[in-house]
């Protein structure tokens, strides 16, 4: 199994087999490591085999790791409140309940576990894993600049990933790169790091089915939206920088406003005026990263884009691109 899954110049029976941090079978040590790397949690097994080994390497805000329990484990975590975990099989099996759905998680079957999700797992005797933390400020971050918007809900993913398809052949592909890199590389430059997140995140978010699946892998040039809504957003790119309304809006497509809000939140999930705050966003995140430190301020360019309230535009910006709009002024 795992060299079917892994042929890659590190297999998985021996990743990141210089970045051991536990090995243990004493349950009260394997919780605290648990709670240490993921969240607080309980573990329960009577089983002689038991001896969990973990290793794991930081990459950026990834986490990334080689698990087992020996022996047969229940482990029941707290909610997993600021990230989500992506499970590998090596070999073994585990059934994982996700808010009260059980899956079974297997060959040709991982996990991805979300956000705010319930878990309670069963890992089976002899069972290992691929384990990858990733933050879910970088999923939403990542998503939003894919999609062009701010999200007003977080990523939340299939549970089950089957991996015997295309695209969970080209994930775990992606992944088994990865874990080389990783388990290869003496030192992690800021760069190589930045570039392991993105390229894992952004693979993350187009094989495995979530609920942006539909608006990220739509076709722009395809779209059905009607006339009048491609129309309404080249108006609101040309004309961002002036006084906009929704009556100016529907008078120009020449349609009601009922029929302009319908048709945005039916064809781009948005309503038209958070379109014309996501673009004014994006203009003013180009100003800053165009100009001078010492030759403006923050507070100037967001009252020419029309924010006129700095906190909500500040927590908007830090939304939408992860820094606050100084912080973007000074990378200028």
């Amino acid at each position: 199994m795992a060299h079917s899954i892994f042929p890659s110049v590190t297999p998985a029976d021996s990743v990141l087999s210089a970045y051991g941090l536990c090995q243990t079978s004493d349950i009260e040590e394997a919780r605290s490591i648990g709670e240490h790397i993921f969240c607080k949690n309980a573990i329960y097994s009577r089983d002689p085999q038991f001896n969990t080994r973990v290793n794991y390497r930081r990459a950026g805000n990834l986490g990334v790791g080689r698990m087992t329990y020996g022996g047969e484990t229940i482990i029941d975590p707290d909610v997993m409140e600021s990230f989500a975990l992506i499970q590998i099989p090596i070999r073994g099996r585990e059934l994982i309940e996700c808010d009260g759905t059980p899956i079974l998680f297997e060959s040709g079957q991982g996990a991805v576990l979300n956000a705010h999700a319930r878990t309670r797992i069963h890992h089976m005797a002899n069972t290992e894993k691929i384990i990858v933390r990733v933050d879910n400020d970088v999923i939403k971050r990542q998503c939003q600049q894919h999609l062009g918007r701010t999200l007003q809900n977080d990523v939340e993913f299939k549970t089950g990933m089957a991996l015997n398809t295309p695209d969970g052949r080209n994930f775990v592909q992606m992944l088994a790169w990865m874990c080389d890199v990783l388990s290869n590389s003496n030192k992690l430059s800021p760069l190589l790091s930045r570039q392991l997140e993105s390229t894992f995140v952004g693979t993350l978010l187009s094989c495995q089915p979530n609920n942006y699946s539909a608006e990220l892998h739509e076709d722009k040039g395809q779209s059905i939206a009607p006339s009048f809504v491609k129309r309404i957003e080249h108006y609101i790119e040309e004309h961002a920088h002036e006084p906009i309304s929704v009556g100016d809006l529907a008078e120009y497509a020449g349609v009601s406003t009922r029929s302009l809000f319908s048709a945005f939140r039916r064809f781009r999930n948005i309503s038209p005026m958070h379109y014309l705050k996501e673009v004014r966003l994006r203009r003013v995140h180009d100003e800053l990263q165009q100009a001078q430190p010492s030759s403006g301020t923050v507070t100037a360019v967001a009252f020419r884009w029309g924010f006129s309230h700095l906190g909500h535009f500040t927590t908007d910006y830090k939304r939408r691109f992860g820094e606050t709009p100084s912080e973007t002024l000074m990378r200028s």
